[in-house]
């Protein structure tokens, strides 16, 4: 075909034809048909950990493929048969929850190291010896990690994973979360109707003091009872009370050893 000049016309490439760079595919299969999807290599993982929730920042292309590398796109009555919907944006968020990101080995291998690191020093990080009231360093919450044959959740964030691993632990070496030290200072009547409530979450209360109708108790709380703490000083006291945090980890200087 030839222009009026004679001339070859420009042949136009749509841009889900242009190879694509630094590309990660998350493929997955629905009616008997792959489905694929072309996003940026590291943004897949922050996407699923929560940590991107802009949705441009992982998608290379908002296009939905049968092949990311020869650039063929997925038919739209494909798409409805295999999804039951037309939303290509909703279908994108779909393959990239349950979809399996092709990855290298060396890649996979590098990225569950990577995370299991992430995830023992989120846990040394938030915990000590009951005994000593010492952090452990990062070296030892990881064999004891791998002595339990701990197995990662890539979909997972070690955040999350961190919490599931605190109780793991728990069973074979001397662990509990650091205790955070608060202060409430508490008015009036609401002083001592709530005083019991409140020195039940501390373990142990350091310290009581009244100041006429005033009192301020300071003591330390498993941080996992925080919330309770902070909802009853703000509605039982109606806002009158005050809830401090004077640090978030109790723990004595220097590393735990174990022998």
């Amino acid at each position: 075909m030839f222009t009026e000049g004679g001339t070859m016309p420009k042949i136009f490439t749509p841009t889900n034809q242009i190879r694509l760079t630094n590309v990660a595919v998350v493929r997955i299969k629905k009616a008997g048909k792959r489905f694929e999807i072309a996003c940026y290599k590291n943004k897949v993982v922050s996407w699923r950990t929560g940590a991107e929730k802009d949705l441009d920042e992982v998608l290379q292309t908002g296009s939905v493929f049968t092949n990311v590398s020869k650039g063929e796109v997925a038919k739209k009555e494909d798409l409805v048969k295999a999804f039951g919907k037309e939303d290509v944006t909703e279908i994108c968020k779909e393959i990239l929850a349950k979809g399996e990101l092709q990855i290298s080995e060396k890649e996979r291998h590098d990225q569950l190291e990577s995370m299991f690191k992430e995830i023992a020093t989120n846990v040394a990080d938030r915990c000590v010896n009951p005994e000593t009231k010492r952090p452990y360093p990062v070296s030892i919450i990881e064999k004891s990690m791998k002595d339990v044959h701990y197995s990662i959740k890539p979909h997972r964030n070690a955040k999350q994973q961190a919490l599931e691993v605190i109780k793991i632990l728990q069973e074979s070496i001397p662990l509990e979360r650091a205790k955070m030290r608060l202060k409430v200072t508490l008015a009036g009547k609401e002083a001592k109707r709530l005083k019991d409530k409140i020195a039940k979450l501390c373990s142990p209360v350091e310290a009581e003091e009244w100041d006429g109708d005033k009192l301020v108790l300071t003591g330390l709380i498993n941080p996992g009872h925080y919330r309770e703490m902070d909802e009853i000083v703000r509605t039982e006291t109606k806002g009158h009370g005050v809830l401090e945090v004077l640090n978030l980890k109790e723990i004595k200087e220097g590393e735990e050893v174990l022998e």
